[in-house]
């Protein structure tokens, strides 16, 4: 047998091993049980796909897919504007519930702009059914003395399923 055979060999056995892992391990991939995460002694990481949203927060993007990330994906910002009439920055959302339950979502925007103050609106209780979508508004006053047009951002800073 030729030496490049037998290298050939070796890396594809080590790498065999690498993959399905040393001492009895069960190797890497996804652990969908309760216990939230798996290990692999090759060194190939984890992933939990654990949906027990007891422990979720209210918060922004959310490593490991907590309720919050959920819930800020199913909000959708149709528009962000100054209603000079009101005073009040606007933001126009669609809350939309692909899952099997119903849920009650609480969503916070926050309004930005170069040189202007950041602006918060807060809407909580918003009523979405399974399976259905619920259009909605957030205001809040506007801050400045001006005509709104240093507002240029609008962003969902939080979201959460109540």
């Amino acid at each position: 047998m030729k030496l490049r055979h037998a290298r050939a060999i070796a890396v594809f056995g080590i790498a065999v091993f690498a993959l399905t892992g040393a001492r009895g391990s069960h190797g890497g991939g996804c652990d969908n049980s309760s216990s939230g995460s798996s290990s692999s002694s090759g060194g190939s990481g984890s992933h939990s796909d654990n949906d027990n949203d007891s422990n979720a927060t209210s918060g922004g993007s959310l490593p490991g897919g907590g309720s919050a990330d959920k819930a800020a994906r199913d909000v959708t910002i149709d528009k962000c504007a100054y209603d000079a009439a009101t005073k009040n920055l606007t933001a126009k959302i669609t809350v939309k519930n692909d899952g099997a339950l119903d849920y009650d979502y609480s969503v916070t925007m926050k309004f930005t702009g170069a040189g202007a103050t950041s602006a918060t609106a807060v809407k909580t209780g918003i009523a979405v059914t399974a399976g259905s979508s619920v259009s909605t508004e957030l205001t809040t006053p506007y801050p400045g003395t001006g005509d709104g047009s240093e507002y240029t951002k609008c962003e969902v800073s939080r979201a959460g399923r109540i």
